[in-house]
Order: C-alpha cells, then sequence, then structure tokens
C-alpha cells in the first residue's frame, strides 16, 4: 500500500520547481513526481535551457500501485510498461516547462512538437489531423517570449486526453488557458517524447521511478 502521498519541491540550478501547482484546465491540485533539464545545442555549446517539472493528480498512486506496488526504483526506471502506465492512465497530469534562458515561443514550441512528429512518422501513425494539431500548437506560441526568473509553460492533459496550454507570466500561474487541443495522441506522445527511454527529461524519468518507488515500500 502506498504511504501518505506527499512529495517536496526540487532545487534545479537557480530554479525551485514547487511541489504542487493546480493548473489551469485542471480539475484538481497536482503534485510533483519528477523533475529535470533539457539541454540543447546553441551556439556550438551544450547550454541548460529548462528546467522542467511532471507532475500527476494524488489518485495516479494508487491507480499505478495495482500493478507497480512493491518493485524498486530500479525497476520502475527500466519498465516502459510502467510508463506507459503513467502515459495513459485516467488522472491528470502537468508538463511545467521554466526556462533558464530566453526562449522564443516559436523555437520552443518547433522544438517540442519535432520530436513528436519524429515519433508518429516512425511508427507509421502520421497523420492529417496530427500536421493540423502541430499547426495549432506553434500558432499559440509562435508571437511568445519565455523568459527565464518567472515565465512558464503549463501542458495539462485531462482525463479525457484533451491538452489545456497555458504560460505564466512573471511567476503567476493563469486562471484559464489559451489554448486547449483535442487530439487523444497528443498527451501520451508528448509524455513520452520527455520521460520516455529515449526521452530529454532522464533525470526527471529517473526522479519518477525513485519517488513512485519510495511511496510503495
Amino acid at each position: 500500500m502506498a504511504k501518505q502521498f506527499s512529495f517536496n519541491g526540487i532545487q534545479l540550478e537557480s530554479m525551485f520547481i514547487p511541489s504542487s501547482i493546480k493548473p489551469p484546465g485542471a480539475t484538481n491540485t497536482l503534485f510533483l513526481v519528477g523533475a529535470g533539464e533539457r539541454y540543447l545545442e546553441m551556439d556550438g555549446n551544450k547550454v541548460k535551457v529548462t528546467a522542467t517539472g511532471i507532475y500527476l493528480e494524488e489518485k495516479a498512486i494508487e491507480s499505478l500501485a495495482i500493478k507497480w506496488n512493491g518493485k524498486t526504483d530500479i525497476e520502475l526506471m527500466d519498465s516502459d510498461e510502467f510508463y506507459n502506465d503513467i502515459y495513459n492512465g485516467p488522472f491528470e497530469k502537468l508538463i511545467h516547462v521554466n526556462p533558464l534562458v530566453p526562449l522564443m515561443g516559436k523555437h520552443f514550441a518547433e522544438v517540442t512538437s519535432s520530436k513528436m512528429v519524429d515519433m508518429w512518422k516512425e511508427d507509421g501513425t502520421y497523420t492529417d489531423l496530427d500536421a493540423k494539431t502541430v499547426d495549432k500548437y506553434l500558432e499559440v506560441f509562435k508571437d511568445e517570449t519565455l523568459m527565464p526568473g518567472g515565465d512558464s509553460v503549463l501542458l495539462t492533459f485531462l482525463s479525457d486526453r484533451s491538452v489545456p496550454l497555458s504560460i505564466g507570466k512573471d511567476g503567476i500561474i493563469p486562471k484559464t488557458p489559451i489554448a486547449v487541443l483535442d487530439h487523444k495522441k497528443w498527451a501520451p506522445t508528448m509524455l513520452e517524447a520527455a520521460i520516455g527511454r529515449d526521452g530529454v527529461y532522464l533525470q526527471a524519468r529517473r526522479t519518477i521511478a525513485s519517488r513512485i518507488s519510495n511511496l510503495y515500500n
């Protein structure tokens, strides 16, 4: 049986990732289960560009316990099935992206969506609906500038698999999303691109395995 669900925030360099957030569009407060940094090549140098938190609804812990109670962090870390249960579970989720350097919204959206398009094309499942949804996603961010020290992107995944998109400014989480993607494949694909075996946030993948295993043991 899982212990009482309570996690602390995580400090990543100069960025503190809070222990809980109620993002726009979500029904409940979501709790931090993992966090990590992303690196990109910029002007020939490897640069930390974002610090990101992965959040789950509290009922996710009991849902995941049915299959994963008693597993070690190493067993969870090595199990694609465990992370698939997170991507596809019937509970709310959040990717909260905090820039560590100034980022153009257009570049952010292109980088995050291109990995998803590559995954769909590799699987042979890329469709016109996927392309249209990517276009909508790019449109949301095209005129934005994301600054470190207060701006953030909130990608919320609801139980019906819709995806509210929000941008926080100056440390303030907005009350309503600026757009909602109605695309059933978006949430599991974006989560896999972030914390999958080949995801861009392997540090977050490890943290998730460690924190959830500690609750079950």
